[in-house]
C-alpha cells in the first residue's frame, strides 16, 4: 500500500494512463546568478542549474520534447507528458519571454500537463496570469523554498524570504495554478527539527504538492568549498531517511509528494557517495515508514495544534 500520495498515482487516477515528465530547458538565467540579486547563486547550485543543458546547446524546445518523447516512449508505452520547465528560474525576465516560451510549447503532441520551475521573487499577477491561460489540462508551478528559516535563506544565499514564498502561493493559487514547493533537508545549520518547522509552514500555505530533496555536494559550488574545508557534513542516508520519514508524516494528507530524494547529473556528485542513487534514499524512507507503520499526515494534527499554541 502507498503510504503517501505519490504523484504518479494521482496522475494515473485523473488521466488513466501514465505521465511522464519531460526536462526541458528554455535558456532561461537566474536573478541570483546574473548580478541583479548575487552573482554567486546558491551554495548548492552547479553550473547547468538542476537541468539538461539542451538549451545551450541550440535545440530548441520543440525538438527538446519531441527528443524525450521518443526516448521515453520506448521504455512507457502509450504514456502521455508532462512538459516540466526545469533549468534555472522560468519566469525570470520579461512577460514577452514567458509569453515567447510557452507559445513554443503550443500544441505538441500528447502533452497533458505544464510544470515551471522558478523563484517566489520572479512571480507577479501578469506572469500568473499567462501560466494560468496555458491550455494544458493541469498547470503546476514549482516555487523554491528551500527553508522557511530566513536566516537558513540568507547563509545559502537564497535572495528571498519566506515571506515572498508565501505572497507568491498566494497569487498563484488564486488563479488556479497548482503549487509545488521545493523543500532541502540537511540544510547548514538545519537540524531535524528545523526541517519539521519548514514542513509546518507549508502545511499553513496554499500548496498541492512538495518535493523533498536531499543536499549533496556537486562540484564548482560554493557548498563543495565549504565541505572540502570541513565547514560542512552531508546528511548521512540513515539521517536523511529519518528526517524525510518524519516529514511525511507532517506533512498535510491532501499535499501530493512529487518525490522524496534526488540526485546529481553526470559526474557533479562529491558527496555524499550514497545520493548517486536515488533509489536508495527512497527505499530506506519506504522501509522507516513501513517499519514504524507510518503513513502521511499521521501527525499533522499535532504539528498544527503546536505551531498554533
Amino acid at each position: 500500500m502507498d503510504r503517501y500520495n505519490k504523484l504518479s498515482t494521482y496522475w494515473k487516477k485523473l488521466f488513466q494512463t501514465r505521465i511522464q515528465k519531460v526536462p526541458l530547458d528554455a535558456g532561461f538565467d537566474c536573478p541570483n546568478r546574473d548580478g541583479l540579486i548575487s552573482r554567486n547563486g546558491c551554495i548548492f547550485c552547479t553550473r547547468l542549474g538542476s537541468g539538461t543543458g539542451l538549451g545551450g546547446c541550440g535545440m530548441e524546445l520543440r525538438d527538446q520534447y519531441l527528443y524525450w518523447r521518443i526516448r521515453l516512449r520506448k521504455k512507457f508505452k502509450n504514456c502521455a507528458f508532462a512538459a516540466y520547465l526545469q533549468s534555472y528560474s522560468n519566469t525570470y525576465g520579461p512577460l514577452s519571454r514567458l509569453e515567447s516560451v510557452l507559445d513554443q510549447l503550443l500544441n505538441l503532441p500528447d502533452l497533458r500537463v505544464l510544470c515551471v520551475g522558478t523563484r517566489p521573487d520572479c512571480i507577479d499577477k501578469d506572469k500568473i496570469e499567462v501560466l494560468a491561460g496555458f491550455p494544458a489540462d493541469e498547470t503546476w508551478l514549482e516555487l523554491g523554498l528551500q527553508s522557511a528559516n530566513d536566516k537558513t535563506l540568507n547563509l545559502i544565499n537564497r535572495g528571498h524570504t519566506a515571506e515572498d514564498f508565501a505572497g507568491a502561493c498566494d497569487m498563484a493559487a488564486g488563479k488556479g495554478l497548482k503549487i509545488c514547493a521545493h523543500v532541502i533537508a540537511g540544510l547548514p545549520g538545519e537540524d531535524i527539527n528545523d526541517f519539521a518547522d519548514t514542513v509546518s509552514f507549508l502545511n499553513r500555505q496554499p500548496v498541492h504538492g512538495i518535493k523533498i530533496h536531499n543536499l549533496y555536494v556537486c562540484a564548482g559550488t560554493t557548498l563543495a568549498e565549504w565541505w572540502q574545508d570541513r565547514l560542512y557534513a552531508p546528511l548521512t542516508l540513515e539521517e536523511y531517511a529519518t528526517w524525510a520519514a518524519q516529514a511525511i508524516t507532517l506533512i498535510r494528507p491532501d499535499i501530493i509528494i512529487h518525490r522524496t530524494a534526488s540526485d546529481p547529473a553526470g559526474a557533479e556528485l562529491m558527496a555524499p557517495a550514497w545520493a548517486e542513487k536515488k533509489s536508495m534514499a527512497m527505499n530506506a524512507i519506504d522501509k522507516i515508514l513501513e517499519k514504524n507503520n507510518q503513513h502521511q499526515g499521521q501527525n499533522f494534527t499535532k504539528l498544527s495544534q503546536i505551531r498554533h499554541t
